[in-house]
């Protein structure tokens, strides 16, 4: 009778040179996590080329300015409402035109409007008639060769796509999210440089704030 070593039957049943296979999990992003993942990249990429000295001189502008008014149509026009909030907390004289309580514009006076293709009527209108009064523009447009652009005493050039650019190539957001977007961050990096100027505290800022709520 042969007797079989218990060390030779352990290597029979499991070989030495037998690979196990080791099991691997792949985590799959949501869609939902790569829209977040997507459209914080993007508006980091677009805040960050901004041009600094044209933040500067828009801060300038209307640091000094005896009022300031805010214009643009559709999600540009509700991103500078949010800039008009905020300068109005800082203590200055700040107007939404077309808003019942939006004084006639003067010398004196800054415009602020947004169009990502800088073409859009009603603001270059705006434009014109400010500038014809005396006022100083300051614009944020994607294409500083364009109407709003050339008239503008300030422009801001935003790296993103106007909303009839479907290519996907500055943005693959739909139409001028990117822009509108990059409009609303800017307002709040002018308004905290104009803040920091002013050396008043934020309990200062918050007498401001609306208590009609």
């Amino acid at each position: 009778m042969q007797t079989v070593d218990a060390e030779q039957t352990v290597d029979a049943v499991h070989p030495v040179d037998t690979v196990h296979p080791v099991d691997t999990v792949q985590t799959v992003e949501s869609p939902e996590q790569v829209a977040l993942d997507l459209v914080a990249a993007e508006a980091v990429g677009a805040v960050r080329a901004l041009d600094p000295a044209s933040l500067a001189e828009a801060a300038d502008l209307i640091e000094g300015a005896r009022r300031v008014f805010v214009f643009g149509q559709g999600r540009s026009g509700i991103a500078l409402r949010g800039l008009a909030m905020r300068l109005m907390h800082l203590g200055l004289a700040a107007h939404v035109v077309g808003d019942a309580t939006a004084p006639s514009i003067g010398a004196g006076d800054v415009l602020v409007v947004a169009s990502g293709s800088g073409t859009t009527g009603s603001v270059v209108r705006a434009a014109v008639a400010a500038a014809g009064e005396g006022a100083v523009v300051v614009a944020l447009t994607t294409a500083a060769d364009s109407p709003v652009g050339r008239m503008a005493a300030c422009t801001i050039t935003v790296e993103a796509a106007a909303k009839t650019d479907h290519g996907g190539t500055a943005s693959a957001q739909y139409a001028g999210s990117l822009f509108e977007q990059t409009v609303m961050l800017t307002g709040d990096a002018v308004f905290h440089a104009l803040w920091q100027r002013s050396g008043a505290a934020a309990e200062e800022l918050w007498t401001r704030h609306a208590n009609l709520e």
